[in-house]
């Protein structure tokens, strides 16, 4: 079963249309939101979270309609981290997992104890005082011990250091170890995208320019360097799109489509997503 189906949603707003917008999430997967800043993704997020109504089209999490009067009996089934952790700032470790424990039919209060030593939270100290960075570990232990079957994270690893956002991201890889979950992560950092991604949706000023296999999506484009006169006698069919540099021209490129013994470099995540948003303001892609 798909975790999440989104078909025709739209969303407007003065100056801003999100969609019309068709996403699939599958149980066990990762799926990735790429784009700039405006780009619609946590717009995308709040409008699953049913936070924000929707102008038109359907979406089904965890194969219920989020407008379902049911849909918010599922909060035992979903874990939410957004960009910013919000929680009583007077509260300390323990009078949050009280609040949790509230909230939450499925509370695992070994579980939390269990995160809350391994991300080396202070227990007497007050919400309020956490850096953002402690702040951000506390939402993301506080998702991960209510048993959820589907995490939703916008910017999670937002404000940690590398060597905390490795062991989030292993987390998070654990968590879908099986079929039974899955996770939807919004991210400026396509590093952290490109570790532990499924799939990938590139969002850019409210459309969704390409859904991937993220594995396919590498390793069927390449990156190719050249003159223009060398770009020319390439196939129309080989280009995805092109950045003319101060020596020459840099091409993202159909790897099947290219000539044998072209001299290709497989690129990263980050460029397969500057170079098609930067198309998109040139017009077509190609020559």
């Amino acid at each position: 079963m798909n975790a999440l189906e989104i078909r025709g949603l739209t969303r407007s707003f003065p100056g801003f249309t999100l969609g019309p917008l068709d996403l699939n999430l599958p149980g066990g997967c990762i799926l990735g939101l790429v784009g700039q800043n405006g780009a619609g993704k946590s717009t995308t997020i709040r409008l699953i979270l049913n936070s924000l109504r929707r102008d038109g089209g359907s979406i089904r999490v965890l194969g219920l309609d989020n407008q379902d009067a049911a849909f918010t009996q599922l909060k035992n089934d979903i874990g939410v981290v957004l960009d910013t952790a919000n929680f009583p700032e007077t509260l300390t470790l323990k009078h949050i997992a009280a609040l949790m424990r509230g909230s939450y039919t499925r509370w695992d209060e070994a579980r939390f104890n269990e995160l809350v030593q391994r991300f080396g939270l202070p227990e007497n100290k007050k919400f309020r005082d956490f850096s953002r960075g402690m702040q951000q570990k506390l939402a993301i232990a506080c998702a991960l011990s209510h048993q959820a079957r589907l995490l939703i994270l916008d910017e999670a690893t937002a404000g940690l250091d590398p060597l905390v956002r490795d062991e989030i991201l292993d987390l998070f890889r654990e968590f879908v170890a099986d079929e039974e979950h899955s996770i939807l992560i919004s991210s400026h950092i396509s590093s952290d995208l490109e570790k532990i991604c499924d799939y990938i949706a590139c969002l850019h000023q409210g459309k969704l320019l390409f859904t991937a296999e993220k594995d396919a999506l590498l390793e069927d484009l390449a990156l190719w360097q050249g003159s223009a006169e060398q770009l020319e006698e390439l196939a129309d069919e080989a280009i995805v799109a092109v950045q003319q540099q101060p020596y020459g021209v840099t091409a993202l490129v159909k790897r099947a489509e290219m000539p044998a013994g072209a001299q290709l470099e497989k690129p990263r995540l980050d460029d397969v997503f500057l170079f098609v948003v930067k198309q998109q303001g040139k017009g077509a892609c190609g020559k």
